[in-house]
């Protein structure tokens, strides 16, 4: 394999990492602070989760030679923020994350979740992908607002790169973004932060954790991560047997819980950059990129500290950054999901409940907008079945 045709996904794959790990790790320290972790237990837990969705990521891409992306959960941690602690603090917390890697193995081995996935319709799998995005898309937006020069600074970048080259546009922004962090003054490395310090909680189980915590994280994560992160691969037209992959990142949440770490899964946002066409024009070759990233978000672990403290110096211009990168997903996502004319109307449902990001039962938008437009499918279908019954008849005399 040629160098170059190598420079492509693994480009997109650090990038990736860099999306994913700057985008989301202060809502993952916010929960773990939130259920009684002090500093360096919060710190542990990042840098767990870091490690053990890099290594899942690499392991699972090179398995299937599918761009199978890993992730920490993201709105596993905003649960936790709203939950709090519980009467036992921190070590029945790290109890909770353990039984939930167990409740993903068990998962993953129950076939009924792989036939629930593979029956998603294509169009409504590309509607919940374009309705994730859609708010990380208007994220440059929200940033001309907040900081007009950097903003523009990073715009202007990926704009002037992409006409050039596309695959150098996202890097250009995101060393624009780093710069001007770094000149702002709000952001800079921690170099005692730079090393990384695993802090082992012994876990302790109790029934009120497994209720308040354990329980809703796995449906919270399964609802909002993985279903999506699935969904997500077989809209860019990959379909890998869901149940090991279930299986395989309730192994690395049981590695990372002890750690600190609450929850690894599969991604959707992350998948979406290494699965479509900037990661590699060749399909066969974008499981290199989700690799890729997986070796990067190794190295942001092992970094956590020291790259929490920059990057937390102006998160809307790392979301600019990440929201430009999946313009382009967004579009084929959007596409994908109205190019059916009878399939219309439902992937509309899904895309709009998607992207509203509302939530019910503590179960996020992706999960309600794939129900909705499932449901919406199924009555069209009826009411198109039951009119093609009826057409024979009216011909009759």
């Amino acid at each position: 394999m040629r160098h170059s045709s190598l420079l492509q996904p693994v480009t997109a794959g650090v990038v990736a990492a860099f999306v994913g790990f700057a985008s989301s790790f202060a809502v993952v320290l916010k929960g773990l602070s939130a259920v009684g972790a002090n500093d360096a237990q919060a710190a542990s837990g990042l840098m767990a989760l870091a490690i053990a969705m890099g290594v899942a990521g690499i392991v699972l891409s090179f398995a299937t030679r599918m761009p199978v992306a890993a992730a920490w959960s993201t709105p596993g941690g905003a649960l936790l923020a709203a939950t709090g602690a519980t009467a036992g603090g921190f070590p029945e917390a790290a109890g909770a994350f353990l039984v939930v890697g167990l409740l993903f193995v068990a998962a993953g081995l129950i076939r009924p979740f792989g036939r629930l996935v593979a029956a998603i319709p294509s169009t409504l799998a590309n509607a919940m992908l374009a309705g994730v995005l859609f708010g990380l898309c208007l994220a440059p937006i929200r940033a001309l607002a907040e900081t007009p020069l950097a903003a523009s600074a990073i715009i202007v970048a990926w704009f002037l790169v992409s006409r050039w080259k596309r695959l150098y546009a996202t890097p250009a922004a995101a060393i624009v973004a780093l710069l001007a962090i770094g000149f702002s003054g709000s952001g800079g490395l921690d170099l005692a932060g730079l090393t990384p310090r695993a802090v082992w909680t012994t876990p302790v189980f109790s029934i009120g954790a497994m209720v308040s915590l354990a329980l809703p994280l796995f449906i919270v994560t399964m609802a909002s991560q993985n279903l999506p992160g699935v969904a997500v691969l077989a809209a860019y037209g990959y379909r890998p047997p869901p149940g090991p992959l279930i299986a395989a990142t309730g192994v690395f949440t049981l590695l990372a819980a002890p750690f600190g770490g609450h929850s690894v899964n599969l991604s959707s946002i992350i998948a979406a950059l290494c699965a479509g066409e900037d990661a590699s024009p060749d399909p066969s070759r974008r499981w290199i990129a989700a690799a890729s990233c997986g070796a990067a978000c190794v190295v942001f672990g092992l970094l956590a500290g020291g790259v929490a403290h920059f990057v937390a110096g102006s998160p809307i211009l790392v979301e600019a950054v990440a929201g430009l990168a999946l313009l382009n997903a967004f579009g084929g996502a959007l596409s994908g999901a109205l190019a059916d004319v009878s399939e219309r109307e439902a992937a509309l449902a899904t895309f709009l409940v998607t992207a509203s990001g509302v939530s019910f039962f503590g179960v996020g938008g992706a999960f309600w907008g794939l129900v909705v437009g499932a449901a919406v499918l199924a009555l069209d279908r009826a009411r198109d079945k039951r009119a093609s019954s009826k057409a024979p008849d009216a011909k009759k005399p």
